[in-house]
């Protein structure tokens, strides 16, 4: 692994790669034992920071990574989960709301093993909860011991604005850090969020570089049938056949010849660029098997020329998103027509 980097203003060294755990549980490897070697090799190759979240696998995930660390591990790894999406059938078993997030820490501290993570997240914006309220009951949580950090993921520029401002006005404890979407596919973030996250001093842990497995060189031009095990439940990303996803298809053919041309797998090219980006502390790396991580490994250690640079933009220009369901997050304003019409 290459020189670490500092996780934002926090003084804490992190690695360039962080490990995802969402393909750990039912809905990815379900073999528990063989999810914890993959763990184990990850912090072996000096991976560490190990990411998950209570609603990848409702629960499992967390789970996993709870057994892995046991027997020493724990202290050396910079442990990160999320909270927000629904758990279960009850109504408030879901958002940012502090009667929920006073609960679900205790939930994921006990399925983690352990008495607090190094950095909890929100998972994604809520329109419902204020933003102050949140931030209340997460500067409690700090101040309890249960967690040391605060950040978010997938939020858009203003919010994250809007959270920097009511920590310094009402005395909240600050958030750190923003997890959002960016690959070469995606890149609407160099616009406004990376920018902001420069401004405040933020760390910036990039979700789905390799665009859920665009470019993992599985996909080409003349692919017609669906590929990832998400494209059931999310044909809009991952159905190749779904008209948004032809200029992925086009972007991800040409990116691989550009690739072979610079003597690098499209795994390590598409890395390679999250992390050229001086915003981006730490890529997530989400990997499924262990052939999956091997293949991940050694994209710390390239650097692109600005050449390939100059062609990757070319293929897809900066801060162009090519398909908006890969940005992560429709604000409500824009999902429900009725928040732009007059009654």
């Amino acid at each position: 692994m290459s020189q670490y980097r500092s996780f934002g203003r926090t003084g804490v060294q992190v690695s360039p790669l962080t490990l995802g755990a969402m393909n750990f549980g039912r809905i990815g490897n379900t073999d528990h034992d063989d999810s914890i070697r993959i763990i184990h090799r990850a912090l072996d190759a000096g991976i560490n920071v190990v990411d998950t979240a209570d609603v990848y696998s409702q629960g499992e995930s967390e789970e996993i990574v709870g057994k892995a660390l046991v027997g020493g591990r724990r202290d050396d790894v910079f442990l990160a989960t999320k909270f927000h999406g629904q758990l279960g059938e009850n109504p408030n078993h879901r958002g940012n709301s502090r009667r929920w997030i006073a609960r679900e820490i205790d939930n994921s501290l006990r399925r983690l093993q352990t008495d607090h993570v190094d950095l909890y997240q929100v998972h994604r914006p809520d329109p419902d909860t204020d933003f102050d309220d949140t931030l209340g009951a997460l500067s409690d949580l700090v101040h309890q011991g249960k967690i040391r950090y605060i950040g978010t993921s997938t939020y858009p520029a203003a919010s994250i604005v809007e959270g920097q401002w009511t920590a310094e006005r009402r005395g909240r404890e600050r958030v750190v850090s923003e997890q959002p979407p960016y690959s070469i596919l995606a890149r609407g973030i160099e616009a406004d969020v990376l920018p902001v996250a420069q401004q405040y001093g933020l760390a910036v842990i990039p979700w789905s570089p390799l665009a859920g497995g665009w470019l993992s060189g599985r996909y080409t031009a003349e692919t017609t049938e669906p590929i990832s095990l998400r494209t059931d439940r999310m044909p809009a990303r991952y159905d190749p056949r779904h008209p948004a996803n032809a200029p992925k298809l086009q972007a991800a053919g040409e990116l691989a010849k550009l690739a072979d041309e610079a003597g690098l797998s499209l795994i390590h090219l598409a890395l390679a660029f999250v992390l050229e980006h001086p915003a981006v502390t730490s890529a997530i790396v989400g990997p499924r098997t262990m052939e999956h991580l091997e293949s991940q490994l050694g994209a710390a250690d390239v650097r692109l020329t600005p050449e390939v640079l100059d062609r990757i933009d070319e293929i897809v220009p900066p801060g162009v998103t090519l398909n908006q369901a890969d940005a992560g997050y429709e604000p409500p304003a824009i999902a429900d027509p009725a928040l732009r019409r007059r009654s």
